[in-house]
């Protein structure tokens, strides 16, 4: 498959995803459209059931409104988290954009790329917010036929709108056990119901306020009843409104993380000769955080890790080697890139920490150590897949490696390096001690004398300052992925524990699974020690 021909098949199965979400869509939400106004909006409508030219103006309205909704929502999701640009980097990016326009000046360098991408983010976001504004007006309007009510829905818009930017509900989850897709759907009912409820009612009392402010035209001067009689009108349609708009969050989740495979058919030509092919374009050609290198390692992770074509994982064991150092590569680059952004980061923190004073009176969430701690695990699910992947082929290399590719070529001391690195640089996100303990350490009755820490009085300190925060969002993400990596390695060390003994015993357990050199984390004595404890069954 050439690059032209891969692009135009990532397009393909993006547009066919987006056009199966759209058509989905408007057949649930028509229906509820049928259903509010027969059932809930009929008894405040003079002949409800006649159909007119302002009723179907009103359908086509109504499904307008949706589409700015549902298009500006797949244009801000995103399989994982990035951090939209601040204030000061806005700032600063229009003024060189004025500067630049004024006296001219040399285009923007690759290392801006960052900023540019955090700037995109944060367009993305004002554009949605905007959207959910002219779509709530839209919708109201085309329910409730009440000028004042749609600019009610402009607010209800920008509520439902900064809610959804700031609960981060634009990021795509991955389920972990993939169901039919209508029985996924059917999951997420109930909690939009709820969630419509509650965002209805909150947009109803808010924009109860807007009305003081209105305009003398705009205002009804209508009775008392008639007054009450919109209340209720305006309610029903923000509900009705904030329902498909949950329903569409929903659909949109199910349709763009729905598993896909890249593989030619089994027995087919392609199958026989090649068929690991269009995974390896997917992983290796595909942008970086493109929905299309999700869904390529969604799939690796499913073949390494159980038993759902295994053919498909067998092709990976082939004599050459190539296939199985291509797919292992694959795996360890992102847990890599992981590994070594925490080591920056957590030597950052030791580096730029200020007196002691200064950090009992800061806050613990405003430390520097938050802000350079969140960023490498936005792509957490990826790395988990990653993890998954490795550690599973790894241990079924045991068996079926019939040319023993993965231990010839230092694939299996690869893997475990990586993982054990991984491993500390989060243990010591989480506040664990990662120092290296004395060998003779235990004395009479297995007791555990207390040793001198051999590590650096900083990394401690680190250490110490994360382990305050165990409650935050940084430390639920740390302790899953650090579950992952332990349960990855007792994975490998159960499969290989034979062979691990035996070196352990002739003192070669180093030479086998840990690579000479400086791992990305911590020294290969630590390494070792580690992997002794997980040799033990004593990691925790």
């Amino acid at each position: 498959m050439k690059m032209s021909s891969f692009k135009s098949f990532e397009n393909q199965m993006l547009k066919d995803r987006f056009l199966g979400f759209l058509i989905w869509e408007s057949i649930f939400s028509s229906a509820i459209f049928v259903i509010s106004k027969t059932i809930f909006l009929s008894p405040f409508t003079q002949n409800p059931f006649s159909p007119s030219f302002l009723t179907i103006i009103s359908f086509l309205a109504f499904h307008l409104s949706l589409l700015i909704f549902s298009t500006s929502l797949h244009t801000i999701s995103s399989p994982c988290f990035d951090r939209p640009a601040s204030i000061a980097e806005l700032a600063f990016a229009l003024g060189r954009f004025v500067f630049n326009s004024v006296v001219g000046g040399a285009s923007p360098s690759c290392s801006d790329a960052g900023a540019r991408r955090r700037l995109r983010t944060l367009l993305g976001f004002v554009v949605f917010v905007v959207s959910a504004v002219v779509a709530g007006a839209l919708g109201v309007l085309s329910l409730c036929r009440n000028v004042e009510l749609g600019l009610r829905g402009l607010l209800f818009g920008l509520i439902y709108g900064g809610y959804y930017v700031y609960k981060q509900r634009w990021v795509l989850k991955f389920p972990i056990v993939q169901r039919p897709a209508f029985f996924s759907f059917k999951m997420g009912l109930p909690s939009a119901i709820g969630q419509a409820l509650l965002m209805s009612t909150v947009a109803f009392l808010c924009s109860s306020a807007l009305v003081v402010f209105l305009p003398v035209q705009f205002k009804s001067h209508s009775t008392k009843w008639k007054s009450i009689v919109d209340q209720v009108i305006f309610y029903v349609g923000s509900f009705t409104v904030c329902l498909c708009w949950e329903l569409c969050h929903y659909l949109h989740q199910v349709t763009q993380t729905k598993s896909c495979i890249f593989a030619p058919p089994k027995g087919s030509a392609a199958a026989e000769s090649n068929p690991s092919k269009s995974l390896f374009e997917a992983l290796e050609t595909s942008d970086p955080r493109s929905l299309l290198k999700y869904l390529a390692y969604f799939d690796l992770c499913i073949v390494c890790d159980s038993n759902v074509d295994t053919w498909r994982r067998d092709a990976f064991f082939e004599e050459t080697g190539v296939t199985y150092k291509r797919v292992i590569k694959a795996c360890l680059r992102p847990l890599e890139e992981l590994t070594s952004k925490l080591s920056v980061s957590l030597e950052d923190f030791s580096a730029k920490k200020t007196d002691q004073l200064a950090n009992q009176l800061r806050s613990p969430s405003d430390t520097l150590m938050d802000l350079t701690l969140h960023e490498p695990f936005n792509e957490l699910q990826l790395c988990a897949w990653c993890v998954r992947s490795a550690g599973a082929l790894t241990a079924h290399s045991h068996k079926d490696d019939a040319f023993g590719v993965a231990q010839l070529s230092g694939c299996n001391a690869d893997v475990v390096s990586t993982l054990l690195s991984c491993l500390l640089a989060i243990e010591a996100c989480l506040g664990k001690k990662t120092n290296l303990q004395a060998p003779h350490s235990t004395g009479a009755a297995n007791i555990k004398w207390a040793t001198s820490s051999t590590g650096r009085r900083d990394a401690g300190d680190a250490s110490v300052a994360a382990s305050k925060r165990r409650r935050g969002p940084l430390h639920a993400k740390a302790y899953a992925m650090a579950d992952i990596l332990r349960t990855s390695i007792y994975n490998i060390v159960s499969e290989f524990r034979d062979e691990m003994l035996v070196s352990n015993v002739a003192r070669n357990l180093d030479k086998d699974w840990i690579p000479s050199g400086k791992p990305l984390h911590g020294s290969c004595q630590l390494l070792l020690q580690r992997l002794v404890l997980f040799l033990d069954d004593q990691a925790n």
